[in-house]
């Protein structure tokens, strides 16, 4: 049995896709698509604790020198909210993330804004609901 995505993206059948078929092509390189998925992408590559991918699709204007995740996590789900295109190349998602850290749990609820450049999508900035 394949991997489940951790983004909880479904299919047609509505059974959770694997990895390899979701954001699996886009930690290998592959363009998101839309601004959604690469929110998606992001959720999981924090999942995965693939700091590089999540530091390659930060935009250049705001993405820290480095980062360092917390360690002990535990990524129990994305919820996309909403999401809508803000322009020709500009884009927000709305999003519930929920993990357990130290035994508490936490909903990060925040709306963020993305931007494509030469093609490719990057997580811009984003305001906590």
């Amino acid at each position: 049995m394949r991997a489940p995505c951790p983004c909880g993206r479904t299919g047609p059948k509505v059974q959770v896709l694997a990895l390899d078929d979701c954001c699996g092509p886009l930690h290998a390189g592959q363009a998101a698509p839309d601004a959604e998925r690469l929110m998606r992408s992001r959720y999981s590559a924090f999942v995965l604790g693939d700091v590089p991918y999540l530091l390659a699709t930060w935009h250049s204007s705001q993405r820290p020198a480095e980062l360092t995740l917390e360690s002990g996590g535990q990524w129990l789900g994305l919820e996309i909210k909403h999401q809508r295109v803000t322009g020709a190349d500009t884009a927000e998602v709305e999003f519930v993330a929920r993990f357990r850290v130290g035994g508490k749990a936490v909903r990060q609820h925040e709306r963020s804004r993305f931007v494509r450049e030469d093609g490719r999508w990057f997580y811009v900035d984003g305001d906590v609901l």
